[in-house]
């Protein structure tokens, strides 16, 4: 016979902290009982099962990518709780920003691949592969930053600087701008969490972001004097196909914006919770250091496992159906990736970490169609050598005694591990 506490759905707030930190127990549920679940407060449709998310994906003449109201309207929300005073000086910020054209994450065919098609040739299998030798070095400088200590906040000391060091590498942020670059790009990052923060921060991330901005115009113009091999200049000189003009600045830091999140925050939240798991699953250090050659189907569970980004809003453009769950034009749904990676249809025993599994790829942290991750070869790069290199030189890797246990940053769209203090053995890599 049926539970009925199980059967019943009423009780899920997926807006709620705890579950946020931890969903996936309520991403079970609504998978068998609603997969389609409707939250009235929002009007958001919150898909759950794999098939659905790959119905729904494959689709984009009924489910748009569109979808400014969603981000627009939660940047509302946090604005309107503010006191008058900090609204007001967030309004001077906001005033000073160079508006954002909607371009690759929230566009449509075909002006979508417009934008994609511009910045693909920094991420072919090539060049993929000519870039290996200095995100090796970048890797292994970072190790020797830390690794003789023997304890160490993993997030603050690797997973967070190779990244941000990469992707401004990539971009071309000069070396005297580097330290700025990092403190913005993480702030930057951290807003599309859609987590309570401070009004201090409010005010900081604002700050930030016009200053961020105008380090990047400024790289946009020195790039049309003097062109140089790198992703700012590729669309400082850019024109879209059949346009005469160059890119706009607006137009350029739409897209820069988005890889600092593509090409930061998630690698760096996939390090963590890759590390994390190898914590808790002590026997995969060794398996992986005895057969290095699994340590890709490992990045791909812990991608499945943990996915850094949990869902992403869709627009309903006309009336239908999605798993006889009806929707009106003008509803949002939200695919869920980090429940449909967990998906026992999808996914034998979804929930344990398996290094052997078979057709591990087929998890959807980096989505899936024409809106696929085109960041997902270069943090994949990143993940498959960083791993190797930290288990080459750590031992008995596991969590350090006297800290409170590691747990997600409450977020509705980001999966982010904010700190994870661990104790190793340094071997003789």
């Amino acid at each position: 016979m049926a539970d009925p506490a199980t059967d019943s759905v009423d009780d899920i707030q997926l807006f709620d902290p705890e579950i946020l930190k931890e969903p996936y127990e309520a991403y079970q549920r609504l998978r068998d009982n609603a997969p389609v679940f409707h939250i009235p407060a929002f009007n958001l449709h919150v898909v759950t099962r794999y098939d659905l998310l790959r119905e729904a994906i494959r689709d984009t003449e009924t489910y748009s990518s569109k979808m400014d109201g969603f981000i627009g309207g939660s940047q509302q929300m946090m604005f309107d709780s503010a006191p008058e005073d900090v609204q007001k000086e967030l309004r001077h910020w906001a005033e000073q920003m160079i508006e954002i054209p909607p371009t690759m994450l929230t566009l449509d065919e075909p002006e979508h691949t417009q934008y994609r098609s511009l910045v693909s040739k920094l991420f072919t299998v090539s060049q993929i592969r000519k870039a290996e030798p200095a995100v090796q070095v970048v890797i292994d400088e970072t190790i020797e930053n830390f690794i003789d200590s023997g304890s160490v906040d993993f997030m603050s000391a690797f997973a967070g600087p190779v990244p941000l060091r990469i992707i401004a590498d990539r971009l071309g942020i000069p070396e005297a701008d580097r330290v700025f670059f990092d403190d913005a790009a993480t702030a930057a990052a951290a807003g599309l969490r859609f987590s309570p923060i401070s009004h201090d921060e409010m005010l900081r991330r604002a700050r930030l972001g016009v200053e961020l901005q105008q380090l990047l115009v400024r790289l946009i113009e020195e790039c049309r004097r003097e062109p140089q091999e790198n992703m700012i200049s590729i669309l400082a000189n850019s024109k879209l196909e059949g346009d005469d003009r160059l890119l706009t600045h607006g137009e350029c830091l739409s897209v820069l914006n988005q890889f600092l999140v593509a090409g930061h925050e998630t690698t760096t939240s996939t390090f963590g919770w890759g590390m994390l798991l190898l914590c808790r699953n002590p026997e995969i250090q060794d398996v992986l250091r005895d057969d290095p050659s699994l340590v890709k189907t490992f990045v791909e569970e812990v991608l499945r496992l943990e996915s850094p980004v949990q869902g992403l809003p869709r627009l309903v453009t006309k009336d239908t159906e999605l798993g006889g769950h009806p929707l009106k034009a003008g509803n949002m749904i939200m695919l869920r990736y980090g429940a449909a990676n967990r998906d026992e249809r999808q996914f034998e025993n979804p929930d344990e970490l398996d290094v052997h599994r078979k057709k591990a790829g087929m998890q959807m942290a980096f989505g899936s169609g024409v809106h696929f991750c085109i960041g997902a070869p270069l943090a994949r790069q990143e993940l498959n050598l960083g791993f190797p290199a930290l288990l080459k030189r750590m031992g008995n890797i596991r969590l350090a005694p006297g800290h409170p246990p590691p747990e997600a940053e409450p977020s509705f769209i980001l999966r982010n591990l904010p700190q994870l203090h661990i104790d190793y053995e340094l071997l003789d890599g």
